[in-house]
């Protein structure tokens, strides 16, 4: 009979105190996971600068070999032709 009079209060604890809590607490972590913070923001900026740059730099170095060398064949031969693929809903 003692035993049921400590394990009852246990239980009944767990059940309406510790579950409730827990899954609540999860749930907060889950939704605070799917927002960005400002760190991830800053970061995929400073990432989408530097493949802009990049590709700048690739396609500056494409027109320069092309220049020289006449069979050459770039992967992106215009201005128009990476608007195409930055855009591939605006294609002719």
């Amino acid at each position: 009979m003692d035993e049921g009079i400590i394990i009852a209060p246990i239980v009944l604890g767990i059940l309406f105190i510790g579950l409730p809590w827990l899954i609540l607490h999860y749930i907060t972590k889950w939704k605070q996971a799917k927002t960005l913070t400002g760190e991830d923001e800053q970061l995929l900026d400073e990432l989408y600068d530097t493949a802009r740059r990049l590709e700048n730099r690739l396609h500056t170095v494409e027109r320069i070999i092309s220049a020289d060398h006449p069979d050459f064949r770039p992967a992106v031969r215009s201005d128009e032709d990476l608007a195409q693929l930055e855009n591939p809903s605006r294609r002719n």
